[in-house]
């Protein structure tokens, strides 16, 4: 797999180690056996939604608290193209 590696020598974007990776998964891979009795197995996506918007947060160095508040009240009036404009990347992008 040599020719794979050198990629990482070829192109400075391309990492070497996927420490950040890994990094971002480990509350995931500590927690699913405790989300193994969290409720049905419809509650998988939820949580990986979830999961997800809470990374981004992280991710974007945004505060977790404030985007929730800003963002659940009354989202359930909300319509579709709304929601849309709520995603951390966007949501962030509209307060600066």
């Amino acid at each position: 797999m040599w020719q794979e590696l050198r990629r990482c020598f070829d192109y400075a974007e391309v990492e070497l180690s996927n420490n950040l990776a890994e990094n971002s998964m480990q509350p995931v891979a500590l927690g699913h056996k405790n989300w193994l009795h969290v409720g049905s197995a419809a509650s998988g996506p939820k949580v990986a939604a979830i999961l997800s918007v809470v990374e981004s947060c992280r991710r974007l160095k945004l505060s977790i608290t404030d985007y929730l508040g800003a963002v659940l009240p009354g989202i359930s009036q909300r319509t579709l193209p709304e929601v849309a404009n709520l995603t951390p990347t966007r949501w962030a992008a509209s307060k600066t």
